[in-house]
């Protein structure tokens, strides 16, 4: 008689269990939809001035614009919704699209005068269409990085605006 009354109490205790759990927190259809919808970050702001710090591919396989032209900051400007580049000779222009911390580069147009030093416009050529998204540090430093973990160009907020 204990056995079956140990058996009833337990039965009774899961049942009770079992009951709360699928019906004590219940939720309407939005809300399960509002819960199982994946959040997305605030798209990065990266509107304004920057300077082109250094553009890397890999270890080994780099160009520092500083290191290149002195004289000239070589810059890229960030506005709703498009980017100009300016570097020592050429322009490089065209549309970017900002999502959370994705950004892609749209078809844009170049200059193509002839000068001394191309490795910048080469580099930004040949990594533009690469990148894919954005870290922001601080309001002052970017990194848009590209197809594997080393790439990347590597921006500087300008403090005087050219």
């Amino acid at each position: 008689m204990k056995l079956q009354i140990k058996s009833f109490i337990a039965i009774a205790i899961l049942s009770g269990v079992i009951a709360t759990g699928c019906s004590g927190n219940k939720k309407n259809s939005a809300d399960v939809a509002e819960s199982t919808t994946l959040k997305t970050m605030a798209d990065a702001d990266i509107r304004g001035q920057w300077y082109i710090e250094n553009i890397v591919f890999n270890d080994s396989d780099y160009v520092r614009p500083n290191e290149t032209m002195h004289s000239l900051r070589q810059y890229i400007i960030f506005e709703d919704s498009t980017y100009f580049i300016q570097t020592n000779c050429n322009t490089i222009s065209g549309p970017y699209t900002i999502t959370g911390d994705s950004i892609t580069f749209g078809d844009g147009a170049m200059t193509e005068m002839a000068c001394d030093d191309m490795a910048v416009e080469d580099a930004l050529r040949r990594i533009l269409p690469d990148i894919s998204t954005i870290d922001l540090q601080n309001d002052s430093v970017v990194r848009l990085n590209g197809a594997t973990p080393a790439e990347c160009i590597l921006l500087r907020k300008a403090t005087e605006i050219k």
